[in-house]
C-alpha cells in the first residue's frame, strides 16, 4: 500500500512566537525516499547532523528494500545466514504484535500481491487469474515467518518481507530516542509526514499539527489543528487518488484482502492514528485500518481506547465524511 500523508504539512503548525519563546534548532534533509524535519530545544548544540545521518544509514543498512546489500534485501533473496540487528528485531516484533491484533490486516508480506495487481511500485502481472493469485497468496502471511537465533526463518523462501508500512515511523522513533539520550526533552521529529513530539514547542506550548482540509479540487487549506501531548501521529491512505466506480459513481480506495489475495473496495480513504506510543505503532495501525475498512476500524478503536483517530471516508452518496474518536481533541 502506498503510504501518503493527506493532511500533515511538512512542518508542524506552531503557535505564534511570543515574548517568552525561545530559539529552537532545526534540521532537515532527505531520508527513505522522502524528507525529514527535526525541531528541538538544543541550546548547547549537542546534536550534530552527522549523528542523524548515522542513524539513517543504520536504518537503511538493516531495513531498506531499496538497497541491494541491506539485511532485509539479502533475506528476501534467500540468504539464511543473515544475523539481524536490534533495529530489525524491534520492527519485526512490533509487526508481529500488530499483525496479531488486527487479525492479519497489517501484514508486511502482502507487497507481492499489491504489486501484482498494479497498486504498488513493483511489476504488475497482466491478466491476473485465480490460479496466479492463489499461487502468490501461499507466500503471504507474517505468521509464516519467525526469528530463531536472530535469523529470519521462512516457511516459504519466496516470501517477500517489506517493512515500508511502519519503517518511517520507526525511524522517527529511533531519532527521537537518540535526542532523549542526549538530554533533549522538547522536540518534534517528522519523516514523510509521520511525527513524534515530546515536551513543548518554542512558545512553551503543546506541539500543534495542522490538518489539511480535504479539498478535491487540488487546493489546500486548513481544516483544524490537533495538539500533541507527548504523542505520535501517522497517516495511511490517499483521498486525492481515489478511484470512482463507473456505474455508481462512488469514490473508493483499493486495498488487497490478505485472506483472499484479491482487491477489495473500501469507502475509507484515509486513516490517521494518534497515541502516546511509538510512531512505528501508530504507523502500523494506520496501515491496518486501510485494509480493515471503516466499520472494522471503528470497532477496533472502541476496543483500543488508548488510541485516537481521524478517518476520512465517503458515504453511500459519495460525499466526503469524517469520523473522529471521542478522545481526539482539536485546537480551538
Amino acid at each position: 500500500m502506498k503510504k501518503v500523508i493527506y493532511f500533515l504539512f511538512l512542518i508542524s503548525f506552531i503557535s505564534c512566537e511570543n515574548k517568552d519563546s525561545v530559539s529552537f534548532k532545526k534540521m532537515e534533509g532527505l531520508a527513505f525516499g522522502t524528507t525529514f524535519h527535526i525541531t528541538m530545544d538544543d541550546p548547547e548544540k549537542i546534536v550534530k547532523e552527522a549523528d542523524i545521518d548515522s542513524l539513517i544509514h543504520a536504518m537503511n543498512r538493516s531495513l531498506s528494500t531499496y538497497i541491494s546489500n541491506s539485511d532485509i534485501s539479502k533475506i528476501n533473496r534467500g540468504d539464511t545466514t543473515v544475523v539481524v540487528d536490534e533495529l530489525f528485531r524491534e520492527v519485526f516484533a512490533k509487526s508481529q504484535r500488530i499483525f496479531d491484533e488486527t487479525n492479519g490486516a497489517f501484514d508486511p508480506t502482502i507487497g507481492t500481491l499489491v504489486n501484482a495487481w498494479g497498486f504498488g511500485p513493483g511489476k504488475k502481472i497482466s491478466h491476473l487469474d485465480k490460479k496466479q493469485v492463489d499461487s502468490l497468496l501461499v507466500y503471504v502471511g507474517f505468521d509464516k515467518l519467525s526469528l530463531l537465533n536472530n535469523k529470519v526463518v521462512k516457511e516459504h523462501s519466496e516470501t517477500f518481507l517489506d517493512f515500508n508500512a511502519n519503517a518511517k515511523g520507526f525511524a522517527v522513533d529511533v531519532i527521537g530516542r537518540f535526542l532523549e539520550r542526549q538530554g533533549v526533552q522538547n522536540y518534534l521529529v517528522e519523516i514523510g509526514g509521520e511525527i513524534r513530539a515530546r515536551g513543548l514547542n518554542s512558545s512553551k506550548e503543546e506541539w500543534k499539527i495542522a490538518i489539511e482540509k480535504p479539498n478535491f479540487d487540488g487546493s489546500r487549506s486548513f481544516q483544524t489543528v490537533i495538539p500533541l501531548h507527548n504523542e505520535s501521529i501517522a497517516t495511511s491512505g490517499n483521498y486525492r487518488k481515489f478511484k470512482i466506480d463507473s456505474i455508481s459513481g462512488e469514490k473508493y480506495a483499493h486495498t488487497i484482502d490478505t485472506k483472499t489475495g484479491y482487491p477489495s473496495k473500501s469507502n475509507l480513504l484515509s486513516a490517521s492514528v494518534i497515541g502516546e506510543v511509538d510512531c512505528a505503532d501508530v504507523d502500523g495501525y494506520a496501515t491496518a485500518f486501510m485494509a480493515m475498512g471503516l466499520e472494522r476500524s471503528q470497532r477496533f478503536l472502541e476496543e483500543h481506547s488508548d488510541l485516537k483517530a481521524l478517518l476520512i471516508y465517503t458515504d453511500t452518496s459519495g460525499d466526503l465524511k469524517t469520523f473522529a474518536t471521542d478522545n481526539l481533541a482539536f485546537q480551538e
